[in-house]
């Protein structure tokens, strides 16, 4: 009776825990399980936290705010954020916003906003204007990336002293080995008729511009937390391959979000690609 009644607490205690719909499970490197906690406590002693989202995922979005919250209390204060979804050309405006110079809808209006960034950065834009910190914009202007899909590194050569202030020092170092400028390539494999083979250095512009204004503030006493795609810092490469350039020996700790069919354990695929990844179901709704 006694064994009967066991394997029945088993059955309805395993039925029970198979019905939940989790929404989100945190992984470690290895595949290991681990509780936000955890996730949190490494960040807080990083220099360098890179959150790589999935643009469209709510639950990235929201986790991201969750943890900014949480490493604001943590740090007492003493954090920096930063985006890929903000181009170095609009840092003024998004000062004179943050200092409370301009409104909402004039910088609504004026600044290159992603389309997706009432319901996605906003409330992370908010959460600097509440709390008075910094917000840097990181990125390239695309109008530069654009220039190097098309023509190679060499043209930026061509632009003022001005518009190379918006980016990364030149010349530009690029390792084509990389594996996501590796793989990149190798997609396009069947379609180079309909895209060019400097796609990769497109990319590399952006992680090399995002580096380099991370490594003008990170490590001087406030933690950077940086949200970008997760293909910019995955595998540690991307961006973190450029930072570890520009300023080494910086303590970064990466996220990487990943979308699975099921989210009780980590694809293989997915291991290594970050000291931590955020795994949501892949028919999780979209923000766009």
């Amino acid at each position: 009776m006694r064994k009967l009644s066991v394997l029945l607490f088993l059955f309805f205690t395993f039925t029970a825990f198979k019905s939940d719909k989790p929404a989100y499970h945190f992984f470690n490197s290895k595949g290991k399980a681990v509780k936000y906690k955890k996730v949190l406590s490494a960040a807080a002693k990083a220099d360098v936290v890179f959150f790589g989202e999935e643009h469209n995922d709510p639950i990235c979005h929201w986790m991201e705010l969750e943890l900014t919250k949480d490493l604001y209390k943590t740090k007492d204060g003493k954090i920096i954020l930063g985006a890929e979804m903000f181009e170095h050309d609009n840092q003024l405006i998004l000062d004179e916003y943050l200092k409370g110079e301009v409104s909402r809808a004039n910088f609504n209006q004026e600044a290159k906003l992603w389309p997706n960034y009432k319901t996605d950065y906003q409330p992370l834009v908010n959460f600097a204007l509440d709390h008075h910190l910094e917000f840097i914009a990181t990125n390239i202007p695309r109008r530069y990336a654009a220039m190097v899909y098309r023509k190679g590194f060499g043209i930026l050569d061509s632009l003022t002293a001005e518009a190379k202030s918006y980016m990364a020092p030149l010349p530009i170092p690029y390792d084509p080995n990389l594996k996501g400028y590796k793989d990149m390539l190798l997609q396009m494999g069947g379609m180079m008729e309909h895209g060019s083979p400097n796609l990769p250095k497109a990319q590399a512009v952006k992680d090399a511009t995002m580096a380099w204004f991370i490594a003008k503030y990170a490590g001087k006493g406030d933690l950077f937390i940086h949200f970008n795609g997760a293909y910019h810092s995955d595998n540690f490469q991307g961006i973190i391959w450029y930072l570890n350039k520009y300023k080494p020996g910086l303590k970064i700790m990466t996220i990487s979000s990943v979308e699975q069919k099921d989210v009780d354990s980590l694809s293989k695929v997915n291991l290594n690609k970050a000291d931590f990844i955020l795994a949501v179901p892949d028919d999780m709704t979209k923000t766009y």
